[in-house]
């Protein structure tokens, strides 16, 4: 079982959009569990808080109640993931260019969206 840390961009598109191969995912990329670090249900809390993204962030947090929770904090989620990516080889889940682009930098592969399908780019 692979874990792949999410980002908050990748969450909020995981439980607002239909994903097309949401159910064969094992089959495609092989036993994944997403997981979620402290800083961004942080993060979530905060844009919680916002008018124009409380919809959606609260399907995101339902979503993801019985997500695990790393103990990844700070500040801000894009800096304490790739520190994190940094020391530890693992994937995560995210739709920023920037950030992806600095993972794949570190030698870590990115899980992402392409026409509605969860895509494992390396």
């Amino acid at each position: 079982m692979v874990k792949v840390i999410c980002d908050t961009s990748f969450l909020i598109h995981l439980a607002t959009k239909r994903i097309k191969n949401i159910d064969r995912l094992d089959v495609e990329i092989g036993q994944i569990t997403f997981v979620v670090p402290q800083v961004v249900k942080n993060e979530l809390s905060e844009l919680a808080k916002k008018p124009d993204k409380k919809q959606d962030v609260e399907l995101t947090q339902e979503y993801i109640k019985n997500f695990q929770i790393v103990p990844i904090s700070g500040t801000f989620a894009d800096k304490e993931l790739l520190d994190y990516v940094s020391k530890n080889r693992i994937i995560v889940a995210t739709m920023d260019k920037n950030l992806k682009k600095q993972i794949k930098s570190n030698g870590s592969s990115v899980m992402s969206f392409s026409n509605d399908k969860i895509v494992l780019e390396t």
